[in-house]
């Protein structure tokens, strides 16, 4: 704050440094009254230190003049020019007479009229003027040059700058002067500084220009000077809002939205310290609702700044909540949703300082002296409160500055909602993503199943990526994994179709190349029917695409069969530590359709490692996909720690950052069913092996320790194999499977498929399949490459594994 100087301010100051004479203008100027003051060491009056200048008068016992930084009683800081005079006491010690300055031009001698106007104009021009000898030293200054030295004409004349104030930047100018006394030529300089007695920085631009003689002989030089603070400040502004409109917003990340606010200012000099607070909702995505009138609101400071390493400034931590309570100053800036400018004396800001005793202390500490609360708002809602605060810079905020706050704050508002709508646009889609995919493997004897989804780092188009582990008949799995073609919302409801498609497929049991044949054409019929306007059997729009692997296998032969269509193959590592991926033909990506999926088959070790996987875990900028297979393959080559500690060790080694693709890796351990959990029998063709067949079954289940479901099972196994013999054909085989429920099955050498039916009343058959869909829990049939399976479960008795 800078005071105006009150008449008849006069302070008498002791040898001591203590306050003898207190006048009733020094009363108005800083609000103590004599009491209070006399007696007590000048310092601490002083809300900053003296300038250097001035401190070497004082020790010199030189008058001196300058500008003062001085504390008023309220704690507000004043800035003001005063005068110090050395005077003697009786003893003979040294006494300081402080007195106000104003400026004030010298009109002349006592007959101005006899004067050239041009030396009136000279020594009354409001701009500082000096005039130096071919050796650069001083031989005349105005008035006004006089006032920026902070000496008089006589004190300075015959001195250098150099002699005058050795200190920056006055050395620089003395070798400026130099140089245009040396060359003859004018020169421009602009730079940035603290006048001789001043505490406050200004810009200043000097016109350094030789005086020469008509012969064109350099006999001297004058210097002018123009104080261009305001157009500097002017300047910076506009570099700030310059640089606002570049920097904030450059990403749609609502905390690093607000660390550029709090940047931008901070970095350009308009503030010393920002702190940008946003309510709870905004941060998590959420519209921010009407603001309650009578009830506190908590922020959340989501980002802070300052000139000073580690914002010691701060009261709440970056990432912290706080409130603001009713009726305080913040509050009731958020509602009026205006931008306002306060200084510490201000009754309201002065309430919100003394409601916390550490922001008192940090105020205090720190001397913050300006404060201005911008509201972010944008299309009509309230975001959040912006903090500019100032204690290094010497100038407090202005009016001008104001309206530079709300500007920068207006703009990064509507930065700060754009990233809060696609937060809450992208917590939308992950959600839906996220709720069409499996939220936990299942539990199998086949496999041990692990896996991690990663979306993609940035922007809300999450891809389309997608996995499943189905429980087939027999004990078998199928490990699926997808990539839906395009990202967002659209791609994650695609995939979502194709996951029931490819589970719907799966529970007819078609081997994994009809599958991905059955799948195509799903994904065609689909791809036209995004585009209506699309004619004819073979158009397609091409809107919609996608990978897939799909991958069957059985724990009692240890086989596992799969085909892809357009997607990476899996990996696979043996019980000994040997990584390759599995051969399997390419296949076409799934839409193109008409062209066909072959499928591979391989045996594997128990305990054989599967590593299925989207092209966003081994595609990234820095390498190439084989390199990423390669890097893929080294990590799976570490069998150490589970399959949980496999997946992140895969995760750490691939992906650089955060993904520009999501990322599927499902992992699946392999075991086997020993023959102690399967039992097979070959049946005669011939009526007597039904009687053979209960009878096996029941020994069985016996030797299982099962024979509460040896009538169920006999009932199941003498339907299931009476069908066959009479409707099927050699070879008929029985097998009975013990997993988490009890597997029977019955196969025949016909491919006729069976269906259920209800019979009439003097119908002679069509009851069995309906008698084994009301013993069994689950029943059904699959093609084999002799024929066909018919099968059912059955939950194991209780308290049997």
């Amino acid at each position: 704050m800078e005071g105006r100087v009150p008449e008849g301010l006069a302070v008498v100051v002791d040898a001591g440094g203590a306050v003898m004479v207190w006048s009733d203008g020094a009363r108005l100027l800083l609000g103590f009254d004599s009491a209070d003051v006399v007696g007590r060491p000048v310092t601490d009056l002083l809300a900053a230190g003296l300038p250097e200048s001035t401190r070497r008068h004082v020790a010199d016992g030189l008058r001196w003049a300058g500008e003062v930084a001085l504390r008023h009683r309220d704690g507000d800081r004043v800035v003001v020019r005063l005068q110090g005079t050395p005077l003697v006491d009786a003893d003979g010690g040294r006494l300081w007479l402080v007195t106000g300055t104003a400026p004030a031009y010298r009109a002349g001698p006592a007959e101005p009229a006899t004067l050239p106007l041009w030396d009136l104009a000279l020594a009354q021009l409001p701009v500082p003027v000096a005039v130096y000898d071919r050796d650069a030293r001083l031989v005349a200054a105005n008035e006004t040059m006089t006032e920026v030295m902070g000496r008089t004409e006589e004190e300075m004349k015959g001195l250098t700058l150099r002699e005058i104030e050795p200190n920056p930047p006055f050395d620089e100018y003395d070798r400026l002067q130099r140089q245009v006394l040396r060359t003859g030529e004018t020169l421009f300089h602009e730079s940035h500084g603290k006048a001789p007695g001043e505490i406050r920085r200004h810009a200043w631009s000097m016109f350094m220009s030789p005086l020469k003689d008509e012969t064109g002989a350099v006999r001297g030089m004058s210097a002018t000077v123009f104080d261009t603070t305001e157009q500097s400040w002017a300047r910076r502004r506009l570099a700030v809002l310059n640089e606002a409109g570049t920097r904030i917003g450059s990403t749609l990340d609502i905390t690093r939205t607000a660390e550029e606010l709090a940047e931008v200012a901070v970095a350009g000099g308009f503030a010393d310290f920002v702190t940008v607070d946003l309510l709870e909702s905004v941060t998590v995505g959420e519209e921010p609702g009407p603001l309650p009138r009578d009830t506190p609101v908590t922020v959340r400071r989501t980002a802070q700044r300052s000139v000073l390493r580690g914002c010691p400034e701060s009261v709440v931590a970056s990432g912290d909540t706080t409130r603001y309570p009713v009726g305080t100053l913040p509050l009731r800036t958020l509602a009026a949703g205006r931008a306002s400018l306060h200084r510490p004396g201000d009754p309201q800001l002065r309430g919100w300082v003394a409601s916390s005793s550490a922001r008192a202390e940090t105020v205090a500490r720190h001397m913050i002296h300006s404060v201005m609360l911008a509201p972010l708002r944008a299309r009509g809602v309230t975001l959040g409160l912006v903090h500019f605060l100032r204690h290094r810079t010497a100038e407090p905020f202005s009016e001008d500055d104001l309206l530079l706050a709300e500007e920068i704050v207006t703009r990064a508002a509507v930065s700060v909602d754009n990233a809060r709508r696609f937060t809450r646009e992208r917590r939308t889609a992950l959600a839906l993503q996220r709720s069409l995919l499996p939220r936990r493997p299942p539990r199998l004897a086949a496999v041990d199943v692990a896996y991690r989804y990663l979306p993609a780092g940035y922007g809300a188009d999450i891809g389309g990526d997608w996995f499943d582990v189905i429980p087939l008949s027999g004990a078998r799995v199928a490990l699926v994994v997808g990539d839906v073609v395009g990202h967002g919302v659209h791609a994650s409801a695609t995939m979502g179709r194709l996951r029931t498609a490819v589970r719907t497929l799966a529970d007819v049991d078609l081997p994994p190349d009809e599958l991905l044949t059955r799948l195509d054409d799903l994904v065609v019929r689909l791809d036209r029917d995004e585009d209506p306007g699309v004619r004819g059997a073979d158009a397609q729009s091409g809107q919609v695409g996608a990978t897939c692997l799909y991958a069957v296998y059985d724990p009692v032969s240890r086989r596992c069969t799969a085909a892809r269509a357009g997607h990476p193959p899996p990996a696979l590592v043996t019980p000994g530590g040997a990584v390759r991926l599995m051969d399997l033909p390419a296949g076409p990506p799934l839409g193109l359709g008409g062209l066909p999926f072959e499928a591979g088959e391989l045996q594997l070790e128990e305990g054989t490692l599967l590593a299925l996987y989207t092209d966003g875990l081994v595609t990234a900028p820095e390498h190439d996909i084989e390199n990423g297979v390669g890097l893929l393959c080294r990590a799976l080559g570490d069998r150490a720690g589970t399959l949980d500690e496999t997946c992140d060790r895969v995760l750490r080694t691939l992906p650089a950052g955060r993904p520009a693709d999501d990322i599927v890796l499902m992992l699946a351990r392999t075991s086997a069913l020993d023959a102690g959990r399967v039992r097979s029998w070959q049946l005669p063709p011939e009526p007597s092996a039904v009687a053979r067949a209960r009878r096996m079954a029941g020994q069985q289940l016996a030797a299982w320790g099962l024979s509460e479901a040896e009538f169920a099972t006999e009932l199941i196994v003498s339907e299931l194999v009476t069908n066959a013999l009479r409707y099927g054909g050699a070879p008929v085989e029985l097998r009975l499977i013990r997993d988490a429920s009890l597997i029977c099955e019955v196969s025949d050498g016909s491919s006729t498929a069976p269906h259920l039916r209800r019979a009439r009343v003097f119908d002679e058959g069509g009851r069995g399949l309906m008698l084994v869909a009301q013993l069994a829990e689950r029943w059904g049939s699959r093609q084999t490459a002799t024929g066909k399976t018919i099968w059912a479960e059955q939950a194991l008795p209780s308290g049997r594994p």
